[in-house]
């Protein structure tokens, strides 16, 4: 939707613009979608993507890739200074419950026992980073003397069905899976390459999915049930 690509071109120049008045260090957090549907595998970020401009994902994934642009335009133009972040998918505590996103989707359906909806066969991969890796990293990319882009993800992938296996061992093995069609240009692989930023941030994700999950899933019961009986042992500070 044209919101989506308005936010992300008119929304990055008024931040750069301040960026510039003021003259701070300007992050743009982009996004793994910047790669599309991709042809390499698993993606680096020299890898230029595979996606279609005019499908009906092009408004974030073309708004984020002008995003980029923008931003470089005014690094190397303006003199602004900058940091890329490719961010894929990332999941935690405090998520919206009803955003939409595969992992809030699963954990609030187990929840609910409601079926946890698959979207074609199931095969297609992602990778799930927890979210205070992510901030790790972006503090990292922050206070470090490299513009990137860097991948921020965690490089564990599984299909859509393997997370519903998760979630089911998390939440309740009796969990139902239900299959709907599949949503037009969904990306069949998804996995980042983070060698850059290894070895120029210092940086790897440490939470696995299977130590991530029950933070999540302990916070979304609270706030669906309101149930306080929350082990704290188990929230990560970040």
């Amino acid at each position: 939707m044209e919101r989506y690509h308005k936010t992300n071109v008119m929304g990055t120049m008024n931040m750069l613009g301040l960026a510039k008045r003021v003259g701070a260090r300007f992050l743009i957090t982009s996004t793994s979608e910047v790669y599309g549907d991709p042809l390499q595998h698993p993606q680096a970020e020299t890898y230029w993507g595979n996606v279609n401009p005019i499908g009906v994902r092009s408004c974030y994934d073309e708004g984020k890739r002008t995003a980029e642009t923008l931003t470089m335009d005014y690094h190397r133009g303006l003199n602004i200074e900058v940091r890329i972040a490719r961010i894929f998918n990332t999941y935690g505590p405090r998520m919206c419950i009803d955003d939409g996103r595969v992992v809030s989707n699963f954990v609030a359906q187990a929840l609910r026992k409601e079926p946890m909806t698959v979207y074609g066969d199931g095969k297609q991969t992602r990778s799930f980073q927890f979210v205070s890796d992510l901030v790790e990293g972006l503090m990292r990319l922050m206070e470090g003397n490299h513009v990137g882009p860097f991948n921020l993800g965690n490089p564990g992938e599984f299909t859509m069905l393997e997370l519903a296996k998760v979630v089911q061992e998390t939440i309740d093995p009796n969990a139902k899976i239900e299959f709907r069609p599949n949503t037009e240009d969904d990306p069949h692989k998804r996995k980042p390459d983070i060698t850059k930023a290894k070895q120029l941030l210092g940086w790897e994700p440490a939470v696995s999915l299977r130590q991530g999950l029950p933070m999540m899933v302990d916070d979304f019961r609270q706030r669906i049930f309101g149930d306080d009986k929350q082990d704290s042992g188990n929230l990560l500070t970040i």
